[in-house]
């Protein structure tokens, strides 16, 4: 089974997206072959979810290097680094975008003395290989995210991180696809996740599609789910992780980590080491994005649900501390607190396998 949600064209001249807008009312490819239409594609959330992201940003810079008819190394090259600016202006909190732009410029650079010929070549097999090494990354995070949980658990999740935010299997609901293959019996509490809605159109869709038992709730709900004891473990995403075991994720993760922390639950947070960002002391470090206002006023409505005059605050993602986390799961296994030890140990583990 292949990844279709994104992937490259057979000529290698557009990258092709499953539309994420329009589900669950509509299954939609879209065919990338412009830097305005990847912009808008990331912008618009089309293709949302890091691993995603960062996949699409790959092949978008392949695509426009195979695009390119410029006939000299140094002029390519030169065209490519303006291409990953601006994408990398599509969205400012992933890291996983300007991870996986960084990457190809890198492979870009070592192959600066090769034909123009060879220089596509490289890139389209780099961009390749980050998808290959997702779906990889994908089953090994659900491998140690499962020994975090029993038969019979409820989990409760927010937003989307199931093969639709990466490669065919996900990041935080990787482990509930495992336990399904597996004959578990697990019980997920899906929140509706405001303003976009990624958890009741994405979430609670793949999971029904694939026969697991999905009961979709409000985000106000979580804490009477919590209250009833029908929640043994919070599994959730990332965008990004700090240094220090902060991390940004979508508005209202903080508040289901807050509330797990009352109820005794304990919440992990899933996602592939290309989403931690070395780099980055602690959440205050990190930018969070602001969307427009009428996602929330009237996007989801057929008449506005509020006064046209009245002010709106839209961040995108809000950031989660360190001390309200159980465990940060990565494909190299289950980090524990302290995270500023834990996550500069998988750092030297990284540099060494490099």
């Amino acid at each position: 089974m292949k990844p279709t949600n994104v992937r490259l064209r057979d000529d290698g001249r557009a990258v092709v997206i499953q539309d994420q807008t329009v589900l669950p009312s509509q299954t939609l490819f879209l065919e990338l072959e412009t830097p305005e239409t990847m912009h808008e594609a990331i912008h618009a959330l089309r293709v949302r979810g890091a691993p995603a992201i960062g996949i699409m940003a790959a092949y978008s810079y392949a695509v426009m290097a195979n695009r390119s008819e410029e006939k000299d190394a140094d002029s390519l090259l030169e065209s490519l680094s303006s291409f990953a600016d601006y994408l990398n202006s599509s969205r400012p909190t992933a890291v996983n975008l300007s991870w996986a732009l960084a990457r190809m410029e890198k492979v870009a650079a070592e192959h600066a003395g090769d034909s123009v010929d060879q220089i596509k070549k490289a890139l389209t097999a780099e961009a390749t290989l980050i998808q290959e090494e997702d779906v990889s990354m994908c089953r090994r995070i659900a491998a140690h995210g499962l020994t975090l949980i029993k038969d019979g658990d409820g989990i409760l999740t927010h937003c989307n991180t199931g093969p639709l935010a990466t490669s065919l299997y996900g990041t935080a609901v990787g482990p509930i696809f495992l336990a399904k293959e597996k004959g578990w019996d697990l019980k997920v509490f899906a929140d509706e996740t405001r303003p976009l809605l990624q958890g009741a159109r994405l979430t609670s869709y793949e999971l029904d599609q694939a026969g697991i038992d999905v009961t979709l709730i409000c985000d106000n709900m979580a804490a009477t789910v919590m209250s009833k004891g029908w929640v043994q473990a919070c599994f959730v995403g990332c965008d990004r992780v700090a240094a220090n075991g902060d991390v940004a994720n979508k508005i209202g993760t903080n508040g289901v980590a807050i509330l797990a922390k009352h109820y005794g639950i304990p919440f992990y947070v899933l996602g592939p080491t290309s989403t931690i960002d070395f780099d980055c002391k602690s959440g205050e470090e990190i930018e969070i994005e602001l969307r427009d206002p009428e996602e929330i006023k009237s996007k989801w409505y057929a008449e506005p649900m509020a006064p046209a005059s009245v002010k709106c605050y839209n961040p995108a993602f809000d950031v989660t501390n360190h001390d309200l986390i159980a465990g940060i799961v990565t494909e190299h296994g289950v980090l524990r607190a302290p995270y500023t030890e834990s996550i500069a140990a998988l750092k030297k583990t990284i540099e060494s396998e490099a």
